[in-house]
């Protein structure tokens, strides 16, 4: 198959509203997606540096989630609320456990 070739084909779930405790979730979500991204970066060997660069192994974002740019967590939120939209599109319950 060819780069070009290939067309994106999500799983559409734009007609799954969150309750406003799976909504304040995604924030927790989005921090532990960036910190364990983070720790797999510098496992790798890749640290802080004002831009990316894959040779020297330096990236901008290798920082707290806190410090992070709104676009920035804006981008790990948004794949938190699309994971947790599909959970709930295929049937599964999202329960907390009190």
């Amino acid at each position: 198959m060819k780069t070009n070739d290939y067309i994106p084909h999500p799983i559409d779930v734009s007609d799954i509203a969150l309750s406003q405790e799976l909504k304040s979730l995604t924030e927790k979500l989005a921090k532990n997606i960036h910190e364990v991204w983070a720790y797999n970066r510098v496992l790798q060997g890749w640290m802080l540096g004002e831009e990316r660069n894959d040779k020297l192994k330096t990236h901008p974002s290798i920082k707290p989630y806190e410090d992070l740019s709104e676009e920035e967590k804006d981008y790990d939120r948004n794949t938190c609320i699309n994971t947790i939209k599909l959970i709930i599109k295929l049937g599964f319950c999202i329960i907390k456990d009190h």
